[in-house]
């Protein structure tokens, strides 16, 4: 199968409802114990969400609590910063490199 005809996979950014391919967002997981972490590579076990990448959206989230319902366990202050950080790190990425899937 070639690139073009190739399926991107979606998902569902929870903070904005938009549908980005699953490659440009970050997934948050929370594991059996209830800890909630950043997953960079997408393969941590638990339940998995996805937020893009936009930093506007994790100000809003931590304001509003969101993760607080989205997951109903409560979500450390602290976890909003680094949240905060490694998506607008992320950005900053893919606005001068593109595509961070893609191997050079």
């Amino acid at each position: 199968m070639d690139l073009a005809t190739r399926k991107i996979p979606m998902r569902k950014d929870i903070l904005t409802n938009k549908m980005y391919p699953k490659r440009e967002m970050v997934r948050i997981v929370k594991d059996k114990e209830g800890n909630i972490s950043i997953d960079p590579t997408g393969k941590k076990p638990g339940r998995g969400a996805y937020v893009g990448l936009d930093p506007e959206a994790i100000k809003d989230a931590k304001a509003k609590k969101s993760l607080e319902k989205v997951f109903s366990h409560a979500i450390p202050e602290n976890f909003y910063d680094e949240l905060f950080d490694f998506v607008d790190h992320q950005k900053a990425r893919m606005d001068l490199f593109g595509d961070l899937g893609k191997k050079h």
